[in-house]
């Protein structure tokens, strides 16, 4: 039994009601876990907010879709559901906020009118912004035509684990993963930043991988703020050559990047920036 099945720190609304712990949502004959039809996304509550809770629900309705699962729940309603969980918790707890769809029935292709919706709410703290290492990584990001890359999908994180565990292996954090082409797309768990010369720049979105909320967020709050961002074809060259590196993400916001390959960094005045940017935001109420 894990601790948050012991101590009540998860909670998960799953037909009609909510369960503490860890629900048992599957069985061996269900095509989620058979065919891998699961598609989620995870959203954050901490210090007494939930910032782009709304554009979190969106996106998994829109996974949802792309999946040929049935929408049996709106993204409002979705929404809803999910601050149900956050209130069940002390206010200000660090929490993750995971929606899913998944189909119980088809062969390979799922039957729409097998589909299930679950929302999990449990703690977990956000990472303290002290920096973690990166290399790069031998393991690439499909595009679209090898894999359903518009969405966010349990079937996608296989390649993000094997990419983490030869990162550790090596003595590495984490890793950059480039696409097809050779170019840089994100980390194994996180859209990824470089600063040159005061410009900050990532990834331009190619259907490699997701453009991330929280980068659309920190794009925007930047260039509010009078900042230049670019978003451009970008090489592992480029991060080795960098004034800053730092990546965004739901799970941990906005966390700079220590050492990039053999070369240490000090957390920098943008990245500084773009997270006092962020908390601001996300205590605003906008």
């Amino acid at each position: 039994m894990s601790s948050k099945e012991s101590n009540g720190t998860a909670w998960t609304w799953y037909d009609g009601k909510w369960h503490s712990g860890n629900p048992m949502l599957m069985g061996p004959m269900n095509h989620a876990p058979w065919l891998g039809s699961c598609v989620f996304d995870g959203g954050r509550a901490f210090e007494g907010v939930a910032p782009d809770l709304d554009l979190h629900c969106r996106r998994i309705v829109k996974s949802a879709e792309s999946f040929g699962l049935k929408i049996v729940k709106s993204a409002g309603e979705i929404e809803e559901l999910t601050r149900e969980g956050i209130a069940k918790f002390p206010k200000g707890a660090e929490l993750y906020l995971r929606p899913m769809f998944w189909a119980a029935d088809g062969f390979v292709d799922v039957d729409p009118e097998s589909t299930q919706f679950s929302v999990s709410v449990y703690d977990a703290p956000l990472p303290k912004p002290n920096g973690f290492s990166v290399t790069v990584s031998p393991f690439r990001r499909p595009s679209f035509e090898y894999a359903p890359t518009d969405a966010k999908a349990a079937c996608h994180y296989p390649n993000s684990a094997r990419t983490m565990r030869d990162a550790k292996k090596r003595g590495f954090d984490n890793a950059v993963m480039l696409d097809p082409l050779g170019n840089v797309a994100e980390l194994a768990t996180a859209n990824i930043w470089l600063v040159k010369d005061g410009v900050a720049q990532t990834p331009v979105p190619n259907g490699t991988f997701l453009n991330g909320i929280t980068r659309q967020r920190v794009i925007a709050l930047l260039r509010n703020a009078g900042m230049p961002v670019e978003e451009r074809t970008l090489r592992w060259e480029d991060f080795l050559a960098a004034d800053e590196v730092f990546s965004t993400g739901n799970y941990g916001k906005v966390v700079p990047i220590t050492r990039v390959d053999t070369r240490s960094l000090q957390p920098g005045p943008v990245m500084a920036k773009a997270r006092e940017l962020y908390w601001d935001y996300a205590h605003s109420g906008r």
